[in-house]
């Protein structure tokens, strides 16, 4: 019998759960059961108000407990969405000043720091391109690659030493004063994301439920709802 979380073939059984033979992984402890029922029917006001609980500071974990949607299947619907939504939305209108950012967090454990790395305008709310990564000029290039495009006047950035590499001479402003904007989107980020909180048990354990994460709060952020998974998604 292999193990659905780490595919281990070391596993042995443990009883039996709704009438169902239940085994253990003895490489990462889980327990699963034999061929369990992975379509039970939610409906898409379920899906929605699980997403929209995730997207409002809940852990899954925690809406597990309230809704009773085991955490794995809010995972399934958090990354069917995810996959569908962009990583960046055309600016209804070209911004004059752009403001940049990084956000730090971790994955796995707090040693393994992973930056977030944002473009807002510095007129207008909501983040407009984002990536994720090191902090390093290869992370930040595809972001400029996108923000180059707006031509702005000023780009308004922290003293971070990667800007200026890309930054023209001349249309950088090095101040913390005048990146409100950029900052505030970063501490809604957080205020929303359980998995972004300062001081949380909840945490990413890969960057790929990561990156669905804030495309989901992102799009919830930007059209004050969440979209429904597909119905072929348990």
């Amino acid at each position: 019998m292999e193990c659905p979380e780490c595919k281990s073939t070391r596993t042995s059984k443990n009883g039996h759960k709704r009438g169902k033979q239940n085994y253990l992984c003895r490489n990462c402890g889980r327990q699963f059961v034999d061929r369990p029922t992975t379509n039970r029917g939610y409906n898409d006001q379920l899906k929605r108000e699980c997403l929209k609980m995730y997207v409002n500071g809940m852990g899954l974990r925690a809406i597990e407990r309230v809704k009773g949607v085991h955490h794995t299947t809010i995972i399934t619907w958090l990354k069917g969405v995810g996959e569908l939504l962009p990583d960046a939305y055309t600016p209804e209108q070209i911004p004059d000043v752009g403001e940049l950012d990084e956000l730090e967090t971790f994955i796995g454990f707090k040693k393994n720091k992973i930056w977030l790395w944002t473009a807002v305008d510095h007129f207008r709310q909501g983040i407009l391109a984002w990536v994720l990564g090191d902090h390093s000029a290869v992370t930040f290039q595809p972001l400029w690659a996108i923000v180059s495009n707006w031509h702005c006047y000023f780009y308004v950035t922290d003293g971070w030493s990667v800007y200026p590499n890309f930054i023209p001479n001349g249309d950088q402003i090095v101040s913390k004063t005048y990146m409100t904007r950029v900052e505030g989107e970063n501490t809604r980020l957080r205020h929303y994301l359980a998995r972004l909180h300062r001081k949380t048990l909840c945490y990413s354990k890969s960057r790929e439920m990561l990156g669905h994460s804030i495309r989901l709060l992102i799009h919830y952020l930007k059209f004050g709802d969440v979209p429904v998974p597909a119905r072929f998604i348990p």
